[in-house]
C-alpha cells in the first residue's frame, strides 16, 4: 500500500485582506491562496479530500497517516518559501520574486511554430537582440525541435547550431539558457557561456545528469512521459495532476541524489507533452499545486496545440492571444518563470498585472484602518 500526500492551493487573490480569514503568500511571491485541498492518494485512488484554510489545516493534517507527517509538513512550508534569487555560474543571479520571461530562440528548421526563421545568424542575433530590449530575462537557445514527430538531430549538428549563438548572445549580456537532453551539447553551450540547462527528458539520460551534477548551472527538468526520442508518448494518467507531480517530485529527488543542490531545481509540468487537451486544461487550472514540490516553476505554453484546440484551430503564428492568457494564468498562479515566443507582448502583460497586484495590496493596506 502506497500513500501520497498533495496540499494544493484553491483560489489564489490578488492580497491577503481580500478575502475573509487568513492567506498564505505563495513561494514568497505575489499571488496568495486562501484555501487549500488536502488530498490523500493510496495506491493511485484517492481516499480523502479535505477543504481547509490557514486556521485549519493542521486538523485536516492530523487525519494523515502518521508515515506521512514530515511530507504534510515539507509541503505545506514550500508553499510558503520565499525562493532566493536563482544564482548562476560567474556570481550572476536572477530574482525569483516576480516572474521572468525567458525568449525562446529556435536554431532549428522544423520546430513547430518558427522553424528556419532564425537559423542564420545574423536574424538570431537580431531576435536575441530584440528579445532582450523588450524584457527577457533568459534567452532559451535550442537546436533540436521537440515537436511531435521531430527527427532526431545528431549531436554534433545540434552544438554546431546552438554553441556560435550562445557565444554571441553570452557577449550581449544575456542570461543564457540551453534547450538539449545531450549530455555533450551541455558541456559545449557551457563553455559558450549558456548559464541554464533546459532538459525537456529532466535529465533521464545518465551521461546529463552525470554533466548537471558537475557544474554549477541551475536545471530545468520538465514532465515528457514518453522515453528515448518520443517524448509525446502517452501517460496513460490516471489524474494528469497528482501524476505528474509525482513524476517532478521523482525527477527532483533523483536529480539530488546524482549531486544537484535543491537550490539548482527548476521544475516544468511540460504543458503539451504526451498530454491531451484535458490533461493541459487540468495542469494549468492546478499549477499552484507544484509549489508544494518546493522549487521554482517554469511554464511553457506559447504557442502550443492547446491554445489551436481552443480557438478553431488557429495556425502557430496566430496563437497570441491564446499565449498570453496561459501566461496570465501562469502569472496568477505564481509561477516564477514563462517561456515564450512574444517577449514584448508578454512582459507588457506581466507589467500590468503586476500593476495591478500592487494596487490593490495599496488599496487595501490604506483602508485597512
Amino acid at each position: 500500500m502506497m500513500d501520497r500526500l498533495y496540499i494544493r492551493p484553491i483560489g489564489c487573490v490578488a492580497s491577503p485582506q481580500s478575502v475573509d480569514g487568513d492567506a498564505v503568500r505563495l513561494a514568497g511571491g505575489r499571488v496568495y491562496a486562501h484555501r487549500f485541498a488536502v488530498i490523500l492518494r493510496r495506491d493511485g485512488e484517492i481516499v480523502q479530500r479535505d477543504l481547509v484554510t490557514p486556521a485549519t489545516i493542521d486538523m485536516a493534517l492530523a487525519r494523515l497517516p502518521d508515515a506521512l507527517g514530515p511530507e504534510a509538513e515539507e509541503q505545506w512550508a514550500n508553499l510558503r518559501l520565499a525562493h532566493p534569487p536563482l544564482k548562476l555560474p560567474g556570481g550572476r543571479s536572477l530574482p525569483l520574486d516576480q516572474p521572468q520571461v525567458m525568449g525562446i530562440l529556435n536554431l532549428t528548421p522544423d520546430s513547430f511554430s518558427d522553424g528556419g526563421r532564425f537559423t542564420a545568424s545574423d536574424a538570431a542575433q537580431s531576435h536575441a537582440e530584440t528579445m532582450m530590449q523588450a524584457g527577457a530575462a533568459i534567452i532559451d537557445i535550442g537546436g533540436e525541435s521537440t515537436r511531435p514527430g521531430a527527427l532526431p538531430v545528431p549531436e554534433d549538428e545540434e552544438a554546431a547550431r546552438v554553441v556560435p549563438a550562445i557565444e554571441r548572445c553570452a557577449e550581449l549580456g544575456a542570461i543564457v539558457s540551453v534547450d538539449t537532453r545531450r549530455a555533450a551539447v551541455m558541456n559545449a553551450a557551457v563553455a559558450a557561456g549558456a548559464a541554464i540547462l533546459n532538459d525537456v527528458s529532466a535529465l533521464r539520460d545518465p551521461a546529463s545528469l552525470e554533466f548537471a551534477a558537475s557544474c554549477d548551472a541551475p536545471v530545468v527538468l520538465m514532465h515528457a512521459p514518453g522515453e528515448g526520442e518520443d517524448l509525446h508518448a502517452s501517460g496513460g494518467y490516471r489524474d494528469p495532476v497528482l501524476d505528474v507531480f509525482d513524476a517532478l517530485r521523482a525527477a527532483r529527488d533523483r536529480a539530488v541524489k546524482a549531486g544537484i543542490a535543491r537550490e539548482r531545481i527548476v521544475l516544468d509540468p511540460g504543458i503539451g507533452f504526451g498530454k491531451s487537451l484535458a490533461d493541459n486544461l487540468a495542469l494549468m487550472n492546478a499549477l499552484a499545486l507544484f509549489h508544494a514540490l518546493g522549487q521554482p516553476l517554469l511554464l511553457g505554453a506559447s504557442r502550443k496545440r492547446t491554445i489551436a484546440a481552443l480557438s478553431g484551430e488557429a495556425p502557430a503564428d496566430r496563437r497570441l492571444g491564446g499565449s498570453l492568457a496561459l501566461a496570465m494564468a501562469g502569472f496568477g498562479a505564481g509561477v516564477q518563470l514563462v517561456r515564450v515566443h512574444d517577449v514584448f507582448e508578454t512582459v507588457q502583460a506581466r507589467d500590468v498585472w503586476r500593476g495591478l497586484r500592487d494596487a490593490a495590496l495599496a488599496e487595501f493596506s490604506e483602508n485597512s484602518d
